[in-house]
């Protein structure tokens, strides 16, 4: 916990030696401010003293017009300094803030597949959103509070040693008193911040995929599963949550009491000094402001300390994501993927989820430039975990991945997904037009290239009868476009990124059988000259394959034409067929 709150502080540390000169002139400025601005007590000090003096009136009145014209000085003087720091403050805080949010962005998508596997999505959004204002709280406590304080409380102390020793000593014991409290309450309560954050993050991620998952909620009857399991994790907050917000109360009794000790205690000395002749009016107006000024300071002191606890604990979480190292990252001087035949070689791999039940062992495949080949068995059999490991969504365990001669591990991981066009059985779209989504593919494509790919697809048709066409919005994931629709549009979009290496995991699965037909057709144009694997339980789709792959447990049981496994006895992929002969037509 400790460690997480210093490693919050140096990544904040890092972003504000990035505009240290501002930062600099931001310092100085509340410095002098405050110094000015505990000063001006001095002079009214002064014109009390005089306005009780027992000069002439004239005099009098013209020592009060001068002192009055020496603190408007001064008070001007304090606003431009501590207005400039505002200013200033306004740039500086905006722009790490903006900063910071490129930093969390930028290091959250270099995470692994299987981070955001196991991660809520709205409790990372949460989480990024917290460590950004975390700073900015953090930021406006040390600048505009815990410096103001430091050097607000030693003017006063230097200048009431020379008012009265025995007063400088008493605040003095006092604020070291009331501050190791402040210090030792703070710490007692962050942990129970923690746990309060823990909390309300959890409540975010329930949230988040409840809405997600809207539909099932409604159709399988969960409305009142998912309440009372909400009204559940919501009772544990509230109950965190009140003690913590309680614990700060009960210590601000406690502030008000020592407040009050310091107050009478300091002004029944004041009263005894007084009556010795060593205290003038003017001093018990001086000391009157020092007393409100340190109280008003030090009460602020303890809020300080216990809202910088607060919000580094509101940042630890995405300080631990940062500090997390990603587990799939390009090795030094990793060279970009340079495809010229598109030769795919799987050598003696081997691979595990969770390092128990090997998924794929000593698996050797050769797919060879050009040729189209189908992965085909049950599932769970590790189909698709042999595309993952192409794609470097996991590091395999043992042996190699080629790509004309190359190890895909030795290679940038952008290289190699720019070389490999992928049609994912579940499209995920962006929430942005029709046009951006295909254009993902190919982000400098045309509009005209753009409507070529959309043709292909077969999509063009029904873009063409949306109220904004091509620039209507399909909403988060692609919500408002049917499951055929969103699959016809991430096959334009690979279609417009006309890679080399060109992936169909389960691709047409949402399509009827005639829409299936015509783009099959209009896919075989762009797989010429191309490396193709598919991936698909409609066997009908892939009669035309060079070569089909039949796995069964991780390992390759058998291969040949779909004529030769048809043809061949005791041919799982026979048996498989023989399950949907007439289930589709060409």
């Amino acid at each position: 916990m400790k460690n997480s709150a210093k490693q919050t502080l140096k990544i904040y540390w890092q972003a504000i030696l990035n505009y240290k000169i501002m930062a600099f002139f931001i310092v100085v400025s509340v410095i002098v401010g405050s110094i000015v601005d505990v000063i001006i007590p001095l002079y009214f000090k002064d014109f009390f003293n005089t306005l009780t003096s027992n000069d002439a009136q004239n005099v009098i009145v013209k020592n009060l017009i001068s002192i009055l014209i020496i603190i408007a000085s001064l008070k001007l003087l304090g606003m431009v300094l501590l207005q400039s720091a505002e200013f200033l403050s306004v740039y500086f805080q905006s722009k790490i803030i903006a900063d910071l949010s490129n930093k969390c962005f930028a290091y959250l998508h270099k995470h692994s597949f299987s981070f955001f596997e196991n991660s809520f999505v709205g409790s990372l959004v949460k989480q990024v959103k917290c460590f950004t204002q975390s700073f900015e709280k953090i930021i406006d406590l040390i600048i505009w509070n815990f410096l103001q304080l430091i050097i607000k409380i030693l003017v006063i102390i230097i200048v009431l040693f020379n008012v009265n020793l025995f007063f400088a000593i008493g605040v003095i014991i006092w604020i070291i008193v009331f501050l190791i409290i402040n210090l030792v309450f703070a710490k007692y309560k962050f942990k129970y911040d923690i746990q309060r954050n823990l909390a309300e993050t959890k409540t975010t991620s329930l949230l988040a995929d409840t809405i997600t998952n809207s539909s099932n909620v409604k159709f399988f009857n969960g409305y009142n599963k998912e309440v009372n399991w909400f009204a559940c994790i919501t009772k544990k907050l509230h109950r965190i949550r009140k003690f913590t917000w309680g614990l700060s109360v009960f210590f601000e009794t406690i502030q008000t009491f020592l407040m009050i000790i310091l107050e009478i205690g300091i002004f029944y000395l004041a009263i005894k000094f007084w009556q010795e002749g060593k205290l003038t009016i003017g001093d018990f107006v001086l000391i009157q402001t020092y007393l409100m000024t340190i109280m008003m300071i030090v009460w602020n002191f303890g809020k300080i300390i216990r809202n910088t606890y607060e919000s580094l604990s509101d940042a630890e979480e995405m300080t631990k994501i940062l500090n997390t190292p990603h587990k799939i990252k390009d090795i030094e001087n990793a060279k970009d993927l340079k495809v010229s035949t598109g030769k795919i070689e799987f050598k003696k791999v081997g691979f595990s989820y969770y390092k128990t039940k090997a998924v794929l062992k000593d698996f050797n495949l050769i797919i060879q430039p050009k040729e189209r080949i189908a992965l085909v068995g049950l599932s769970g059999v590790g189909k698709t975990t042999v595309i993952k490991l192409l794609l470097r969504m996991y590091n395999i365990t043992d042996g190699k991945i080629l790509i004309d001669n190359q190890d895909i591990s030795k290679i940038t991981q952008e290289s190699l997904w720019k070389n490999i066009s992928l049609v994912p059985q579940d499209p995920i779209l962006f929430h942005r037009t029709l046009i951006e989504n295909i254009r993902y593919g190919k982000l400098d494509a045309s509009d005209k290239e753009v409507i070529m790919a959309a043709k292909v697809a077969h999509c063009h048709e029904f873009i063409s009868k949306a109220i904004d066409g091509y620039n209507t919005y399909i909403g988060e994931r692609g919500i408002k476009l049917s499951g055929g629709e969103r699959q016809r549009v991430s096959i334009a979009r690979a279609i417009l990124r006309n890679a080399p290496i060109i992936i169909f995991d389960e691709a047409t699965s949402s399509l009827d059988s005639e829409s299936e037909r015509f783009i099959w057709d209009a896919l075989n144009k762009l797989m010429e000259d191309k490396v193709v694997i598919t991936i698909t339980h409609r066997l009908s789709t892939i009669k035309k394959m060079d070569r089909i792959i039949v796995i069964d447990n991780g390992e390759i049981i058998e291969q040949g034409s779909h004529q030769e496994l048809i043809e061949k006895e005791l041919s799982i992929y026979k048996k498989l067929w023989e399950l949907q002969v007439g289930g589709f037509i060409q």
